[in-house]
């Protein structure tokens, strides 16, 4: 007997144990798939947020036409660039969202996922045959779904200003950009450490100055 679904897809919080957060999210994905049952368990999110760490690399001093410089010995000269570094962290370890049709078959399959421990703010024993509770809009925007941003267009030259992260506050001029990893590497024109400073940023982290 097939159930009729009970109102549109809602998200869902999920508890997993310590470390299983992944494991979950991709087996219940696949479960979805092979059952076909995209129409009832339409996404799965691990929420997370990109920070950065700060690493020193030893590359090729190059002057304004690209090429390498050399000194009177006419060895190539290298020099320090410190280079931020996007590193993914979880918001919310041993959680999952589902975003769900709430059916006793869809129930049935998220809980009994392995790794799952259950629904969040829900207890079967304390009220038999209760279902949990969906986030609100406003609940789910606080567990980081659904929401949107863009990405403001950055030209190389273009002077920028970093407002997030290491160097946040200090103004710099575009040197090159990486629309893959979105990143660009900003020349500064203030001396930091008494030396020539480059830092490759996030385009995130920075603004146009004007």
């Amino acid at each position: 007997m097939t159930e009729a679904a009970e109102g549109s897809a809602r998200w869902y919080v999920i508890h997993t144990y310590s470390g299983y957060e992944d494991k979950v999210a991709k087996d219940l994905e696949k479960i979805v798939e092979n059952r076909r049952l995209q129409d009832l368990i339409v996404d799965v999110r691990i929420p997370t947020r990109t920070t950065t760490e700060t690493v020193t690399k030893i590359v090729t001093k190059k002057d304004e036409n690209g090429k390498s410089v050399k000194d009177q010995n006419g060895h190539v000269i290298k020099e320090e660039q410190q280079v931020e570094k996007p590193v993914e962290q979880k918001l919310f370890p041993g959680y999952v969202l589902v975003k769900m049709v709430m059916t006793n078959q869809t129930w049935f399959i998220v809980r009994n996922t392995r790794g799952c421990t259950g629904f969040v703010g829900h207890d079967s024993k304390l009220v038999p045959d209760s279902k949990p509770v969906p986030l609100t809009d406003e609940e789910a925007a606080k567990w980081g779904v659904e929401i949107k941003t863009e990405r403001i267009a950055f030209e190389v030259g273009e002077e920028v200003k970093v407002v997030e992260g290491t160097y946040s506050g200090h103004v710099g001029v575009i040197d090159s950009i990486d629309h893959a990893e979105e990143t660009a590497v900003l020349v500064f024109d203030e001396t930091m450490l008494g030396r020539r400073f480059v830092a490759e940023v996030d385009l995130s982290r920075i603004v146009p100055l004007n």
